[in-house]
């Protein structure tokens, strides 16, 4: 008995030896953790804005970054966060005013110390931040805001927009409306006296002076940001003859004109052009009148292509949420995804190390890949501003399957429309679209 408890004593105190020694071998050789990369992402999480553009905004984030944590993105993003570092958030609500925006934008450089910041709904928005992100030299990603102005007024180091600007929805919208409605004469347009609503309606004017150059403008109306009352302007365009009536209106301004014009039966006279509309028919629904053309700001929603990475994005959305993505939550994605893609660039070339801002920037500039909304290049502000593809529907409420949905898709190329890299945007539209491939 004392020989086999000599034994066992001996068994054990080896056993704990090697073990011990295993430990600190596993201590000794195990890597340690990759530091996580802070971003701080900035959508409206409150106010008018919050539910048609910001909570989808945020939804999309939310989804992508928890699948990109957890190595779960289908391929090429299967790789776990960016380049091995899982992504922490800080989330930033977008609501109130430029000043308030742009204090909150220096807190998430200054204080939070943010390795990137992805956000912004509002062009006033992003026209605000722009200067002060150069300033500090912080790596801004756009997902929304699309103001042509941006990129076009000087160049930009530190700020990317991967999705394309309002020149695409205009030019886009301007050539669905002459392929359904070829004889088309007279035309008129309701937009927010703003930069993005300014900036939609001139592009639309100037395309369909190329497109169709008898066309011709009857009423212009500009009312203020979040009027949110239009009978007035609904009774000027009664009194209209126009075939066709354009609008970038969106949130609250976009679903208050359409219930205002329906009860009086304004879209019976000449249809509706909504540029973003496609975000405000799953809570229109039957109060969208059919045979309004039906934008979503590119590819997105339910003009997205059937691709693989467009299935696996509307999968788990609808999963999480019980409802269909909307444009602002594909935006979000491929901007994501797209600073994804820089990033890992950039640490390749350090054999995986965590890579500074501006190689980040250099990797970033000109690059290309796909989305659940398909191809994005940046080809445009000098490898900062992104082109896609486009696509416009005409809308119909399905009683039978009491749903929305969009009938009579056409796309076009993004080289279609988009303006040239040597053109602005203005430029490239008063000379007539020059090597636009259609």
């Amino acid at each position: 008995m004392k020989r086999f408890h000599g034994t066992f004593v001996f068994a054990l105190a080896a056993g704990l030896t090697f073990g011990s020694v295993a430990v600190a071998a596993a201590q000794q050789t195990a890597a340690p953790a990759a530091p996580p990369v802070k971003l701080g992402i900035v959508s409206f999480l409150s106010g008018p804005a919050a539910s048609p553009f910001g909570v989808p905004g945020r939804n999309g984030a939310e989804i992508v970054i928890e699948a990109l944590n957890s190595g779960k993105a289908p391929a090429p993003y299967d790789k776990v966060g960016l380049a091995g570092s899982k992504i922490e958030i800080k989330w930033v609500d977008e609501a109130g005013s430029t000043a308030q925006v742009v204090t909150e934008f220096r807190n998430l450089v200054q204080r939070d110390q943010v390795d990137a910041v992805v956000g912004y709904i509002s062009s006033g928005s992003c026209l605000a931040v722009t200067p002060v992100a150069e300033e500090l030299k912080a790596l801004t990603v756009y997902f929304d805001c699309g103001t042509p102005r941006i990129f076009e007024e000087k160049p930009r180091k530190y700020v990317f927009r991967p999705s394309s600007h309002a020149t695409k929805d205009s030019t886009g919208a301007a050539r669905y409306l002459l392929a359904k409605k070829k004889d088309i004469t007279l035309f008129s347009g309701i937009n927010q006296n703003y930069a993005w609503g300014q900036d939609s309606w001139k592009d639309f004017v100037g395309a369909m002076g190329v497109l169709a150059p008898k066309a011709k403008v009857d009423k212009e109306l500009m009312p203020k940001l979040f009027q949110g009352e239009y009978g007035a302007e609904i009774s000027t365009l009664l009194t209209s003859k126009s075939q066709a009536l354009h609008s970038s209106f969106w949130d609250g301004d976009l679903e208050s004109f359409i219930i205002q014009s329906g009860a009086r039966g304004l879209q019976k006279r000449m249809p509706f052009i909504g540029t973003t509309a496609e975000s405000s028919i799953g809570r229109l629904r039957d109060k969208m009148p059919d045979g309004t053309i039906i934008g979503a700001r590119g590819p997105h929603g339910p003009l997205a292509p059937d691709n693989a990475l467009n299935k696996w994005f509307r999968s788990i959305y609808m999963d999480r949420y019980g409802t269909a993505p909307t444009y602002p939550s594909y935006q979000m994605a491929l901007s994501i995804l797209g600073l994804k893609v820089a990033w890992e660039k950039a640490a390749a070339k350090k054999g995986g190390a965590k890579p500074t801002t501006d190689e980040v920037v250099a990797a970033f500039e000109g690059i290309e890949y796909d989305s659940p909304s398909g191809n994005v290049k940046m080809a445009l502000g000098g490898g900062h501003q992104g082109i896609q593809a486009t696509a416009y529907g005409t809308y119909r409420f399905n009683k039978q399957k009491n749903e929305p949905e969009v009938i009579d898709v056409i796309r076009f190329n993004a080289e279609c429309v988009n303006p040239p890299s040597d053109k602005t945007s203005e430029e490239w539209i008063k000379a007539g679209m020059p090597g636009a491939k259609c």
